[in-house]
C-alpha cells in the first residue's frame, strides 16, 4: 500500500490565522476552527471544499456469532446489506438529508450477493472463522482486504472530497472489542459492550466467548491482531482509511467498530491519524477507549451506537461548516473597512 505522508505543517500558522481573523471574536467558534485548520492542512490550500462526500459501508460476517455473541443470527447482515441497497436504511435517509452518496462494499458478507450497481464485490471469504477457536483470518487474508480496502478509497476518492465510512456486520462488536483489547491496549471487559443488544444471559455469554477467545495467545502487533480477531469488514475499513489518507483526502469515522478500524489504521501508519475525523461519541461501551487510544476528540455525543455511518453522516455538516468558515467567512478587517 502507499505510505500515508504526514501533515505538511508549514503552512498551519497562515492558517490559524486566516480563521482567527475571520469576522467574529477570537476562538468563538470552538473546535470548529480547530477543524477548519486541519482540513486547510490536509487539502493543501486555504479554501478546502468538502462538497462531494462518499459514505462506503464495509459488510462483514463473523464466525464468532456461532458460540453466541449476538442477539442477532448472521443472516441478518445480508438482510440489512438488502436494506441499504433498496435506499430503506437509517444510514440512507441520513445519507439523503445531507447530501452524500452510499455505496455497500461485501468485505466478507456469509452469502452470495446479487449484483447491485451502489453494491461494490470485494469479498475475501464468506465470513471470519471463530476467533474463540483459532484465527479469524490468515496473514494472506488480512494483506489482501487492508489492500482491497486500500483500491476502493483511492479509486472512490477521485470522485469525491470527503469519505465517510461505516459498517454492517452481526457479531462485530465482539470482534472489534477483541481488536481494541489487543491494540489500545486495554482490559477485555473493558471494551465489550451490549452491540445490538443482549439480556443479562446474553451478554455473559458473549463476555464468556471473548475471554475464551483473548486467551488463545498474546499477540499484539497490529497485523497479528487483525489476523487473530478482526472481521473482514473491520480490516476492509481499516485499508479504505489508509487508502484515504494516502490520497490526501479526510475520512469521518463513525462509532465504536469504525473507531477500532480507524485504530488498527493508525496503529499500521500512524501519520494517518491526522486524516481521521472521529464523527461521535458512541454509546457502546468501549469506544472512549479507542478514540483516546487513537488521540482523538469526537466532534459530536448524541448516544447513538447503530452503526451504519449513521454517526459519520450526522458530522458531514459540521465539517462542511469548517470549511465554509475558510471559503465564505469575511474577514474582520473587510467588515470595518466596509469593503465586502
Amino acid at each position: 500500500m502507499t505510505p500515508v505522508a504526514p501533515l505538511d505543517r508549514s503552512m498551519e500558522a497562515a492558517y490559524r490565522a486566516l480563521v482567527d481573523g475571520k469576522a467574529k471574536p477570537l476562538g468563538a467558534l470552538g473546535r470548529i476552527e480547530d477543524l477548519a485548520v486541519r482540513l486547510a492542512l490536509i487539502a493543501r490550500r486555504p479554501h478546502p471544499r468538502l462538497d462531494r462526500a462518499l459514505l462506503l459501508v464495509f459488510a462483514g460476517d463473523h464466525g464468532l456469532n456461532e458460540a453466541g455473541v449476538s442477539a442477532y443470527p448472521s443472516a441478518v447482515t445480508a438482510a440489512m446489506v438488502a436494506t441499504l441497497l433498496a435506499g430503506r436504511a437509517s444510514a440512507n435517509a441520513f445519507a439523503r438529508v445531507v447530501g452524500a452518496e452510499v455505496r455497500v462494499v461485501d468485505a466478507g458478507v456469509a452469502a452470495d450477493l446479487a449484483p447491485h450497481r451502489l453494491l461494490i464485490e470485494a469479498k475475501v471469504r464468506k465470513g471470519a472463522r471463530n476467533a474463540a477457536t483459532g484465527p479469524a483470518l490468515t496473514a494472506q487474508e488480512v494483506d489482501l482486504a487492508l489492500a482491497r480496502g486500500a483500491a476502493i478509497a483511492r479509486e472512490a476518492l477521485q470522485d469525491f472530497d470527503i469519505l465517510a465510512v461505516g459498517e454492517m456486520g452481526i457479531g462485530n462488536s465482539a470482534s472489534a472489542a477483541l481488536v481494541l483489547h489487543r491494540l489500545a491496549p486495554a482490559p477485555l471487559d473493558d471494551c465489550i459492550g451490549l452491540g445490538a443488544g443482549h439480556d443479562p444471559e446474553g451478554f455473559a455469554r458473549k463476555q464468556a466467548v471473548l475471554h475464551q477467545a483473548a486467551a488463545r495467545g498474546p499477540v499484539s502487533t497490529p497485523r497479528e491482531v487483525l489476523a487473530q480477531f478482526g472481521g473482514l469488514e473491520i480490516v476492509m475499513m481499516a485499508g479504505a482509511i489508509l487508502g484515504a489518507a494516502a490520497a490526501g483526502k479526510p475520512v469521518l469515522v463513525d462509532g465504536f467498530i469504525a473507531s477500532v478500524a480507524a485504530l488498527a489504521a493508525i496503529r499500521l501508519g500512524p501519520a494517518c491519524a491526522d486524516y481521521c475525523i472521529f464523527a461521535h461519541r458512541s454509546a457502546e461501551k468501549g469506544h472512549a477507549i479507542a478514540v483516546a487510544a487513537a488521540g482523538a476528540e469526537p466532534l459530536l455525543d448524541l448516544s447513538m451506537r447503530l452503526g451504519e455511518g449513521t454517526g459519520a453522516l450526522l458530522a458531514l455538516p459540521a465539517a462542511r461548516a469548517a470549511a465554509a468558515l475558510l471559503t465564505d467567512v469575511a474577514s474582520l478587517d473587510d467588515v470595518l473597512a466596509g469593503t465586502l
